[in-house]
């Protein structure tokens, strides 16, 4: 038996103290016994464990950068109780084996349920269908070739049909690759810095003929990371269309613009880049208006190596599991832009809803995923406390508000203040 019963919190979305019973992983009305462990959470605020339906966690190939186990730790740390790691690793998780391989190794080790998502080309090369059915039968929850396009309409085509034909959310990195090479966004803060810029149009091209195509064949689609208003204004069109098309944005683009690469810290450079004011603000009412559907962290852990080097040679990406939540607080609740109930449907219910997870509720019955967080206290995020193996945060010295003091998934408690 494993009992725990949670008293005095406070529910995010109905403002009022309730009590939670947890018993062997469920959410249950009353426990069957005495509780094993009681937590007193006066003060603090109860949510549905979050789900990232966009990070990498390196493992198989890129264990030096992070694996199942420190990913894991680093996403329980920010409230996280299932993440979505996508297939840019090495070998590709573009077979049965190698997503079967991923899941073993999660049990085995993970601080958060972990679901795969499958590559939709052999390889991540663009060139033809990977083995969509077999990994469904292995457990992917979606397929994508994130870190690159989908390489062709034909392809995409392709995929969305194959794709649907086993139930299975098709993901889309939306960049134009023939114009995208370049070190941030194009624009006078990147001609001022001697940089190379990566214009916006590289983006917007892209989501532009996924959704032409998702409307074509009337499937879903699911646009990653957008960053520009003109990216989120073909969206927004799209939906009042009726195409079937969700989108996701992460932290980095509603919390920090071009102007952060003026120091040329590799910290600051991503994929898709930090973009202008115009950019960001605009993300803010995709998010207010519900264009935008999901919050992720494309959670991406590199080696000093990778990033400790000039701007325009290293490697793309952050971490971002550990910031989430207090980066979001901080930037959209503390301001008025979203409710705290607005704020979990983009970082637990909607994700788990586009992917079909059964995660991200509070209901009995559920599985017992749970977070608790005291939004008042303040604080300096360091890298001293990064559980992640790497420490590529854009974040770091940077005021938040908003802590995680525990996680709970399936029952169990995978991180924990509170001791």
């Amino acid at each position: 038996m494993n009992r725990i019963l949670i008293k005095n919190a406070t529910h995010y979305s109905k403002n009022e103290k309730v009590d939670i019973a947890l018993e062997n992983g469920v959410i249950v009305s009353e426990l069957s016994g005495e509780a094993d462990k009681v937590i007193d959470a006066d003060g603090l605020t109860l949510f549905p464990g979050l789900v990232d339906m966009h990070c990498h966690l390196r493992e198989p190939g890129f264990e030096y950068r992070e694996d199942i186990e420190t990913g894991t730790k680093s996403a329980a740390k920010g409230g996280f109780s299932s993440v979505c790691c996508m297939p840019n690793t090495k070998p590709v998780c573009d077979n049965a084996a190698v997503v079967e391989g991923i899941l073993r190794r999660a049990e085995i080790v993970g601080s958060a349920n972990v679901f795969p998502i499958g590559a939709a080309s052999k390889g991540l090369e663009g060139k033809e269908l990977a083995e969509i059915g077999l990994m469904k039968e292995a457990g992917i929850v979606a397929v994508s070739d994130d870190g690159k396009p989908i390489a062709t309409a034909n392809l995409l085509k392709k995929v969305l049909e194959y794709a649907s034909d086993f139930d299975i959310p098709v993901l889309n990195h939306c960049e134009e690759m023939s114009i995208s090479e370049g070190a941030m966004n194009d624009g006078e803060v990147a001609t001022s810095l001697g940089l190379r810029g990566i214009p916006a149009i590289a983006e917007e091209i892209m989501i532009a003929r996924d959704i032409l195509t998702a409307e074509y064949l009337d499937m879903p689609i699911h646009i990653c990371h957008v960053s520009t208003r003109r990216g989120i204004d073909i969206i927004r069109q799209a939906k009042k269309r009726g195409v079937k098309v969700t989108c996701e944005t992460c932290p980095h683009y509603y919390s920090l613009t071009e102007n952060a690469c003026e120091t040329y810290d590799t910290n600051f450079k991503m994929n898709p880049p930090l973009r202008s004011e115009d950019d960001r603000q605009a993300v803010i009412e995709g998010l207010k208006d519900g264009t935008i559907d999901c919050i992720v962290t494309d959670h991406a852990p590199h080696h000093i190596d990778e990033k400790d080097i000039e701007f325009s040679l290293a490697n793309n990406g952050i971490i971002g599991f550990e910031t989430a939540f207090g980066v979001s607080y901080t930037y959209l609740v503390k301001p008025g832009y979203l409710t705290l109930t607005e704020l979990i449907e983009k970082m637990a219910v909607n994700p788990s809803r586009i992917l079909r997870l059964g995660r991200g509720t509070l209901d009995t019955g559920m599985p017992a995923d749970i977070m608790l967080a005291d939004l008042n206290e303040e604080y300096v995020y360091t890298e001293e406390e990064i559980l992640s193996k790497a420490k590529n945060s854009p974040y770091i010295g940077t005021d938040l508000q908003g802590r995680v003091k525990l996680t709970i998934t399936g029952g169990k408690i995978t991180y924990d203040e509170l001791r």
